[in-house]
């Protein structure tokens, strides 16, 4: 039995290794700087880390936005019916931004592992609550994936999954449509563009209670039709959590 222990002890110890001989030759970078963490095995710069600004109550109890007025609702989810259930995210937007634009666009993808893990550690009981199936990402269309090489939302999704204890189907939700850039569309257009935008893939994967996991919330659009496709295929209560989200009034 010592032997078997033993035998199986060494694959973890060889991955120990050669995760940290990656950290010796490509050192991370703290996902605020973008300078080579000090010290070293941190995966963010102590002074940096109080330069993220934690979304605080009052949230909006739907989407999760900061709220400046009184109510439980931001003025977005008064005027609209959102298809999923409720939803958080971890950082006002602002602070976040030049990181998560490094992270999408920069080939920061090593980002990643911190915001998941954190996201995990600071929604913990968000995510409790919820006791979700399996965590989903949202997906790129294979057209912009095969151009960025990674969907930071899976890179995301992975690293709370195993922070949280949490099953990760990356393929279960699919992107078909190949959307224009949403970030200077109005609401309208968003929701006009993204219509039957996604699809399941795995039909045989059963999953009643699930979160989206993405980068960034706005407007809601994304959310509402990826929820939307998943309830079409049975999911009874679809929430979501991203890294960060615009203030809501």
């Amino acid at each position: 039995m010592r032997k078997i222990r033993k035998i199986r002890a060494i694959p973890f110890a060889l991955r120990s290794v050669s995760r940290l001989a990656l950290q010796l030759l490509f050192p991370r970078r703290c996902p605020v700087c973008d300078r080579i963490v000090r010290p070293f095995g941190e995966k963010i710069c102590p002074e940096c880390r109080g330069k993220l600004k934690a979304v605080t109550a009052p949230w909006c109890m739907k989407c999760g936005k900061k709220l400046k007025g009184e109510g439980e609702l931001c003025a977005d989810c008064r005027r609209n019916v959102h298809s999923f259930v409720r939803g958080r995210s971890l950082y006002e937007y602002q602070s976040a931004a030049p990181s998560l634009y490094r992270l999408k666009y920069g080939k920061r993808q090593e980002y990643a592992e911190f915001f998941g893990e954190e996201a995990a550690r600071r929604l913990d009981s968000f995510i409790r609550q919820v006791r979700p199936d399996a965590l989903i990402p949202i997906p790129l269309h294979k057209k912009r994936l095969r151009k960025r090489g990674y969907n930071q939302a899976a890179l995301i999704a992975r690293a709370m999954g195993a922070a949280a204890g949490v099953p990760v189907y990356e393929k279960w939700l699919l992107r078909i449509k190949n959307t224009a850039p949403l970030k200077k569309q109005n609401p309208l257009e968003r929701q006009n563009n993204l219509k039957k935008a996604f699809i399941i893939a795995q039909n045989d994967v059963k999953l009643n209670t699930i979160i989206l996991v993405d980068d960034i919330y706005t407007t809601g659009s994304t959310m509402d039709e990826a929820a939307l496709a998943c309830r079409a295929a049975g999911v009874s209560r679809v929430y979501f959590i991203t890294l960060a989200c615009g203030a809501g009034v």
